[in-house]
């Protein structure tokens, strides 16, 4: 029996997931849709392995990733999550995923996929782990940035140049608080966990144009 916790911004996605899992013959000794109640129940309860999904809300999954890194988290975090871009398999593996399962996927490969990471091994199903290549060679190419709308990239490039929620709200017309869902949003559609994270994107793909160097 291996002991997990869920984190997921659905309700009634964590209760499915919580009886697949139970039914199996494990144990959910938690579960959240808040990235900030994920880390503390996670060093406080000690879970063998996470599921997370990327996208919770206005947060993103990052988070919880890079803060379990920065604490040295012993558990293994499967990434459960409907992102099939590249470049969030890549930046979940850099923050030390132990698995990548896509929404779609059957029940039974999740249990797979608990089964190998509990065993200290890496879960990447065949199309993630083909995700994760293309990250790796640049098959990916695209410009990440391509799939933002204007006001995204507007806001992202104000984020780069290090200007607060408070500024780029005055300067757009926006709320701060409108500001800061769009931040988490951007960072968690671009993969980055953190400001530092979205600068390097932002800075390899020349995004601020050849005055950022």
């Amino acid at each position: 029996m291996t002991s997990l916790y869920i984190v997921d911004d659905h309700l009634m996605v964590r209760e499915g997931l919580r009886a697949v899992l139970q039914a199996a013959g494990h144990e959910v000794v938690g579960e959240t849709a808040d990235p900030t109640a994920a880390v503390s129940d996670i060093m406080r309860i000690g879970p063998q392995v996470l599921l997370l999904d990327l996208s919770l809300g206005g947060r993103s999954g990052f988070e919880v990733l890079a803060e379990l890194q920065r604490r040295a988290a012993p558990v293994r975090t499967i990434v459960l999550t409907m992102s099939a871009q590249p470049q969030h398999v890549a930046e979940a593996l850099r923050l030390g995923a132990a698995g990548y399962v896509l929404k779609g996927a059957s029940s039974s490969e999740v249990l797979r996929a608990i089964e190998v990471v509990v065993q200290g091994r890496r879960y990447l199903g065949q199309e993630v782990a083909d995700l994760a290549v293309q990250a790796l060679t640049g098959e990916a190419g695209a410009d990440p940035f391509s799939s933002l709308s204007p006001r995204e990239r507007q806001i992202v490039v104000m984020v780069v140049q290090g200007q607060s929620s408070a500024v780029i709200g005055r300067e757009l017309h926006l709320s701060p608080k409108t500001v800061d869902t769009y931040r988490s949003r951007l960072m968690a559609k671009l993969g980055t966990a953190n400001v530092t994270a979205l600068v390097r994107l932002a800075m390899r793909h020349k995004l601020l144009g050849p005055e950022a160097g």
